[in-house]
């Protein structure tokens, strides 16, 4: 929508209405069902669904501004639904269930966390944790992926090196999340760069630059730590070099910038040749896990739907002019912007548990201030994911979290005194801010 397009539109307050009634089914009842009347095995903020609470949503949204008829709101979805860049994400979301889900039954991630963690020496078995997750999570695109290959070598490590268990663990929580903000086949990239339509390797670029500066702080600590510790055997831990290649392949593709579609299809067609080679695959597994995979996708294509809708009429209502407005009153400039979007991502990630809904639902109000601010496309893609993903990595109700802390047997808030690295990508975060130049970019 052109800007003569948005000015026409009045703010209306109401127009939020949707959005505060997913919040309150949403993260009321993750909450009471969490922490209030909480059920043995049981995660509070999945007992209602995510998709059920957008439904709902939706429905109060085609119920407001009666003025408008039911066909002219069901074409404004329309239109928010067939959005190029939404078209797109959703094909890659489908694409990415398949490579994640051949890409495990061929027993990659194992392969490749093993592997490295042979060629480690046993005193640095805490800082090469870090890193082995950072690689993993970037190879793998998924954070709770990358905790479920190693949670388990973590607490096989700690029980072998006799070594903190809650440190152990954390740290793979953290080198989790630096693959999932950065990898060019995680969903959080690729929802934050196809709803900005931006490229995947100018994303990166802006993302690496504040990414990188906290990883390697927090290896540095990791280091330090480990020197002042005496080191111990961590055990053996077998791998199929064959099986750890393909991932290797795709890092490779992907940082070179390859487009995204031919990386996946390629990591698909080679875990499908090396898993049959090795005996970890059969032609009716490799389809089955590929289904599965994609089947794993589907709640995040239908909530991308259901956003786009929502979206769409509460912006042509004026709610997203409202957002504007309360920003216009308190941000001040560009960098002013930026905290905004930071802050509107940072919000949506608390509320939703879900870093890369948080970013679907957040997009649209962040694309319309990045044109009011001028901040560059890329630069607000980075700030959608990065921002998710710090606080997806902290919240202690969070799937990333929980399944850590579930295989590990203590509670998710053991681990949050040792999340270095989300927390120092806060403050790399704040910095980045306060440190842009002073350029006027406006986008028309």
């Amino acid at each position: 929508m052109n800007n003569e397009g948005q000015t026409a539109v009045k703010s209306n307050p109401k127009a939020l209405i949707p959005i505060i009634v997913f919040l309150v089914l949403y993260l009321g009842n993750g909450i009471f069902f969490e922490y209030i009347k909480p059920a043995e095995g049981q995660m509070g903020f999945y007992v209602v669904s995510v998709v059920l609470a957008f439904s709902i949503a939706l429905i109060v949204a085609f119920l407001q501004n009666r003025k408008r008829t039911f066909d002219e709101k069901i074409r404004s979805c329309a239109k928010g639904i067939g959005d190029d860049n939404i078209t797109i994400m959703l094909f890659i979301f489908l694409i990415a269930g398949a490579f994640s889900g051949i890409a495990s039954e061929a027993g990659g991630a194992s392969s490749t966390a093993n592997l490295l963690l042979s060629i480690i020496p046993g005193k640095f078995a805490i800082p090469g944790l870090f890193v082995i997750a950072c690689l993993i999570s970037m190879a793998m695109g998924t954070s709770v992926g990358t905790i479920s290959v190693l949670a388990p070598i973590a607490c096989a490590v700690s029980q072998n090196g006799d070594l903190p268990l809650a440190l152990c663990v954390g740290i793979v929580v953290g080198g989790a999340m630096f693959g999932d903000n950065l990898s060019f086949i995680s969903d959080t990239t690729i929802a934050a760069t196809k709803t900005q339509g931006v490229e995947m390797k100018d994303k990166f670029r802006a993302n690496i630059k504040v990414a990188l500066p906290a990883a390697i702080i927090t290896l540095v600590i990791l280091v330090v730590y480990a020197l002042l510790n005496n080191g111990a055997a961590i055990g053996d831990f077998d791998f199929n070099i064959w099986q750890a290649i393909p991932y290797f392949i795709v890092l490779i593709l992907s940082v070179c910038g390859v487009n995204v579609f031919i990386v996946l299809l390629i990591g698909i067609a080679l875990f499908i040749g090396v898993g049959i080679g090795t005996g970890s695959l059969t032609y009716a597994t490799a389809l089955s896990s590929m289904g599965d995979g994609m089947s794993g996708m589907f709640e995040t294509m239908i909530v991308t739907i259901l956003v786009a809708s929502i979206a769409a009429l509460m912006k042509e209502n004026g709610g997203f002019e409202a957002v504007l407005n309360l920003i216009r009153r308190t941000a001040k400039g560009k960098k002013g912007g930026m905290f905004g979007i930071a802050i509107l991502t940072a919000f949506m990630d608390i509320a939703t548990a879900n870093n890369t809904v948080a970013i679907v639902i957040a997009a649209p109000l962040a694309k319309d201030i990045s044109k009011e601010y001028g901040v560059e496309p890329k630069k607000t893609a980075s700030l959608l994911d990065t921002c998710s993903c710090i606080m997806q990595g902290i919240i202690p109700y969070g799937a990333q979290l929980l399944v850590a802390a579930g295989i590990a047997g203590i509670t998710s808030m053991n681990l949050i005194p040792y999340l270095f690295y989300p927390f120092l990508l806060i403050i790399f975060v704040i910095l980045s801010i306060v440190f842009e130049k002073k350029t006027i970019t406006k986008q028309s």
